[in-house]
């Protein structure tokens, strides 16, 4: 069975094990229902999540014009503390700015390799934690915008990563640790702005299960520009990562924009 379309981050569902979907335009798969199976995967052409033309993906789904133009892939994405709808000053657009910076934000630790500090919507969890391949995280402070969940991240930088060890991750060699623990010890480093929403009362953990049959030991990462046809046994899926029995595995995130085809063997 073939299937055909544009690679978009896989939707997710938090259930005893995450449930993931792929969007292959008329159909959707759930790759939980592909473990064990054979799949091959074909690199066709490129399609701009954005403009839509079979152009080179430079960034996150997007062509390289559309990226330096859209407020979809402005500065503040990666980095919170840039946002300004606060002030009313616009970057790209402030219409879209106001709508995605003025609204609750949630700054978490996780557990995906080690500690990890990051922000995200609150309308994104458990998604956030779930498409980074935490096995526990916990909500550590919820702000009103953006900005001030930015300015909370950057003060902890110094305490915790900011970044998944996506190889460590794929391994499941993650270390032991108490985010609850980690509480007491964050008040002391937060911004003056946004002492007054934290709180030292116990937020629940949550604990994240994902379908993956046999972690690997060894993992390399599947390149479609250099590999444009790639076939394997399906043995999970991790964060937004399909792992492959050789060892293989594959970040359908970075290969946004991507027209591919899906074989079932």
């Amino acid at each position: 069975m073939q299937y055909q379309g544009v690679l978009k981050k896989m939707a997710t569902e938090f259930d005893s094990k995450i449930q993931y979907y792929l969007d292959m335009e008329n159909d959707f798969l759930n790759l939980n229902q592909l473990l064990d199976k054979e799949l091959t995967i074909r690199f066709k052409e490129y399609k701009c999540l954005n403009c839509g033309e079979n152009k080179k993906i430079f960034r996150q789904g997007f062509c390289y014009d559309c990226f330096y133009k859209i407020p979809q892939a402005a500065d503040w994405i990666m980095k919170p503390e840039l946002s300004k709808a606060h002030l009313d000053i616009e970057d790209r657009d402030l219409a879209y700015e106001k709508k995605a910076q003025l609204q609750p934000h949630i700054v978490y630790l996780a557990l995906s390799s080690s500690v990890k500090v990051g922000v995200t919507r609150k309308s994104q969890i458990p998604t956030r934690w779930i498409d980074q391949g935490a096995s526990k995280a916990i909500p550590i402070i919820e702000v009103p915008n953006r900005y001030l969940a930015g300015i909370t991240e950057v003060a902890l930088k110094d305490k915790y990563v900011d970044k998944t060890n996506w190889r460590k991750m794929l391994k499941n060699e993650v270390i032991e640790a108490d985010l609850t623990a980690e509480l007491p010890k964050i008040k002391e480093v937060l911004p003056e702005e946004v002492k007054e929403y934290f709180s030292e009362e116990a937020q629940e953990v949550i604990t994240l299960n994902y379908p993956v049959e046999k972690y690997p030991t060894k993992v390399k990462s599947l390149n479609l520009e250099k590999t444009p046809t790639y076939s394997g046994k399906l043995m999970g899926v991790k964060g937004q990562y399909l792992i492959f029995e050789d060892g293989t595995v594959f970040n359908i995130r970075s290969n946004e924009g991507y027209v591919v085809e899906i074989d079932l063997i």
